[in-house]
């Protein structure tokens, strides 16, 4: 498996490549990457980043969220990832882009363009241990009540997507 990540430019144009470490040393090098919002009515799916991540370990966050291969398209990717981490299957919808840049210790950041997905599902959900410590449905309204009260418990770009985006009650 590749760990070549896609370097693009502000205007999400790819001007080459840097391996994963790299691109996540100190504030980062611009990379594309990508998250996926699963919905179930009322409710979001939030994970709990497995204690096992480099960055935000143990923080709630989004369904899944990663980064496409070289070669390999944002929505492809996304649907991978998506069965890779959590064994669900579901049609996924591309909502919008955002940047975000975010410091986890100083040694590793986040700078990336972010394209974010939604999918509806109510089906099982199988979690890899590796990726997901814990998950659940929140109601959305709730969720981002949750993360006003206490931020630091979620993933910057989760905060990003819930708030500043208004996911957190409905379609942006």
């Amino acid at each position: 498996m590749s760990d070549s990540l896609i370097l693009v430019d502000g205007n999400d144009r790819e001007i080459g490549r840097a391996r994963k470490e790299a691109c996540h040393t100190g504030p980062g090098i611009l990379h594309r990457a990508f998250s996926v919002v699963v919905v179930n009515g009322p409710t979001m799916l939030i994970t709990r980043r497995s204690a096992l991540k480099r960055t935000w370990p143990l923080y709630w966050s989004n369904a899944c969220c990663s980064h496409p291969r070289p070669g390999e398209s944002c929505a492809a990717a996304a649907a991978r990832r998506l069965e890779e981490e959590l064994g669900i299957r579901c049609e996924l919808r591309f909502l919008y882009k955002f940047r975000y840049e975010a410091d986890y210790d100083g040694a590793v950041g986040e700078n990336e363009l972010d394209w974010v997905f939604r999918g509806e599902y109510s089906g099982p959900v199988r979690p890899n241990a590796d990726e997901i410590a814990d998950y659940r449905f929140v109601e959305r309204r709730q969720l981002e009540r949750d993360m006003r009260a206490d931020p630091g418990r979620y993933t910057p770009w989760f905060r990003a997507i819930v708030l500043e985006h208004r996911l957190g009650r409905g379609e942006p």
